[in-house]
């Protein structure tokens, strides 16, 4: 059978009439801007049955049934996925045009793998008594467990529950694994991924669960663990809640970005549906165009501490780059979206919404409150602030317009400005890393890979790795001389300050960018190896002393060595073998 094209189903789900398809097989009667009825799945007679037409989809309050237009078919009918594509086209009259390759996907065993562990993790949190401490933590954030029962949030216990009960179903060790439900450690043995968390499932386009995001309960890191890239869901090309929210930002023609889980829960369910997450990273620039194919105007509500602003300004030059008009919402100090929604309700967070400005205004208002344009040194700096942005706007309209605020609020000439931003007779909506110095004759060879590296390959990735690389390290200990220059010029948000060589090393960073590597190992791995170039250098320098000390002060040194050597060791086993294949300093 021939696969059937993204596209082609997003249009057959967007024009079928789900109120109007279910009502054939059961009997619905409007409640409020939902309809009910009995269930037809499990032969209820009370209408706990649910069709949300305003979300296309439906849910059973009981049996938990639950999906889109499609998976009605599949789960009444038997129909498999594109026979139930095809007969919803039928019906709304749409062709389904025969292309691609034939026969079954052979990613189908890891959705259906994904699928049943959402549908074993929502039981989980509903029955599993160890998901007590889940239940009260969502009562803690004012979430009543009816109400987020359609939404598909999970518990994953401690333990080999998971396990036992995926063997149970079928469902292969292999296939887990690939699906990064389950976890391989050094030992051979498997562990579910998954353990002690509050989870999240995150959808793609299709409304088909890919993924999960878990929040950690108690003591423990990382505070969320979201799924492995696997060959269905690759987190940088996804957004958190866009299954729903797109028909909602078609509507309201605009799209309010959130940092998290809990932001979009709280304003869908406070009625502002047009809403979606990044999924634990920064923007990505494959999320930025996600975007632009449903609305062309983003609203950046993100919280106001200096994190919230950084990752607010990186995610507003990705979406500048897609032409999209941006503008930042600001929130009381000490607020975000969830607590703002909890006490003001919806009406509170529309004033704040519709008080947003654009994102280059919100620069300059917040570089004119810290003083920055009270000296000449401050405007140099502001306007290294205020360029990447500028550069970043895709429409020619638009950049006109920056340039010529951002040069009003500096107080420099226009056409100065244009030239030091590379603009003029330039290409538009450029990229960090877009090179505005002279190409060099030279070819530069690619970067050592070192600690350092991988250190700034994280800090590229926004926050939390920025505020997390920027806590445990000091830009004076990179040893390499461009990568202390790239980690200064990303940490204060000023790369357009780089020389030739360090831009050059700028580029091939973002141009690498992590693939398939886990953070928190690279991290963890990164900072133990920083720390033990700290304790090498401690030995380096006790050396230069001995020989000028006297006999006891000798020996005081040489205790001093004992103890740093030995705790070397400890945070880094293998530093001597380490230390023999390092050769020169940050390669």
């Amino acid at each position: 059978m021939s696969l059937i094209p993204d596209d082609v189903i997003e249009q057959v789900r967007e024009a079928a009439d789900i109120v109007g398809i279910i009502g054939e097989h059961v009997e619905l009667k409007r409640t409020g801007s939902d309809f009910r009825a009995p269930c037809p799945f499990h032969g209820g007679t009370h209408r706990n049955f649910a069709v949300i037409p305003r979300k296309g989809m439906y849910y059973c309050f009981v049996c938990h049934a639950g999906g889109d237009v499609f998976t009605f078919f599949m789960k009444k009918l038997g129909m498999d996925y594109p026979t139930a594509v095809r007969e919803v086209a039928r019906r709304v009259g749409i062709t389904i045009p025969e292309r691609g390759p034939t026969g079954p996907d052979p990613r189908e065993p890891l959705y259906s793998a994904v699928a049943a562990a959402a549908d074993w993790f929502a039981r989980q949190l509903l029955e599993n008594p160890e998901a007590q401490v889940a239940r009260d933590y969502l009562t803690t954030r004012h979430f009543d467990l009816e109400t987020v029962q359609p939404l598909g949030l999970g518990y994953a216990p401690k333990g080999k529950a998971f396990l036992d009960a995926m063997k149970g179903l079928g469902v292969r060790d292999e296939v887990l694994l690939e699906a990064a439900l389950l976890a391989k450690r050094e030992d051979g043995t498997l562990a579910p991924r998954f353990r002690g968390r509050l989870l999240f499932p995150i959808h793609d386009l299709r409304a088909r669960v890919v993924a999960f995001g878990g929040r950690i309960l108690g003591e423990g890191e990382p505070k969320y663990l979201n799924s492995s890239d696997t060959p269905i869901f690759h987190k940088g090309k996804l957004l958190y809640n866009l299954h729903v929210a797109k028909h909602a930002i078609r509507k309201a023609e605009r799209a309010i970005l959130v940092e998290g889980y809990f932001d979009v829960l709280r304003l869908s369910l406070a009625g502002i549906e047009e809403v979606v997450a990044p999924l634990g990273t920064g923007l990505t620039p494959e999320q930025a165009q996600l975007v632009k194919r449903h609305a062309s105007h983003v609203i950046l509500l993100y919280d106001s501490d200096e994190p919230g602003l950084r990752a607010t300004f990186r995610a507003g030059d990705e979406l500048l780059r897609e032409g999209l008009r941006v503008s930042v919402a600001t929130l009381p100090g000490g607020e975000d979206p969830d607590t703002l929604v909890q006490k003001q309700g919806a009406g509170g967070l529309e004033g704040i919404l519709k008080d947003a400005v654009d994102v280059l205004e919100r620069k300059i208002q917040i570089l004119d409150r810290k003083g920055f344009f009270g000296t000449l040194p401050g405007r140099r700096r502001a306007l290294d602030r205020l360029l990447p942005t500028i550069r970043a706007a895709k429409d020619p309209i638009t950049r006109e317009l920056y340039l010529s605020r951002a040069a009003e609020a500096a107080g420099v000439r226009k056409d100065v400005l244009e030239r030091e931003a590379g603009m003029r007779d330039a290409g538009s909506g450029m990229r960090p890393g877009t090179p505005t110095h002279p190409a060099s004759p030279i070819s530069h060879p690619a970067l050592p890979a070192s600690a350092e590296k991988a250190l700034l390959l994280l800090m590229l990735e926004g926050e939390p790795w920025l505020s997390r690389v920027t806590e445990a390290v000091d830009p004076e200990e990179l040893e390499f001389p461009p990568y202390r220059a790239v980690f200064e010029s990303v940490a204060d948000d000023a790369v357009l300050a780089l020389d030739d060589t360090s831009a050059r090393a700028y580029e091939q960073l973002k141009a690498e960018g992590l693939g398939a590597r886990d953070p928190n190992e690279m991290y963890e791995l990164a900072v133990n190896w920083m720390e033990a170039r700290r304790l090498e250098r401690q030995l380096e320098q006790l050396d230069d002393q001995l020989p000028f000390e006297s006999p006891d002060r000798q020996a005081s040194l040489i205790a001093e060595k004992r103890r740093v050597f030995d705790e070397l060791r400890k945070r880094y086993p293998r530093y001597k073998i380490a230390k023999r294949r390092r050769g020169a300093p940050g390669t």
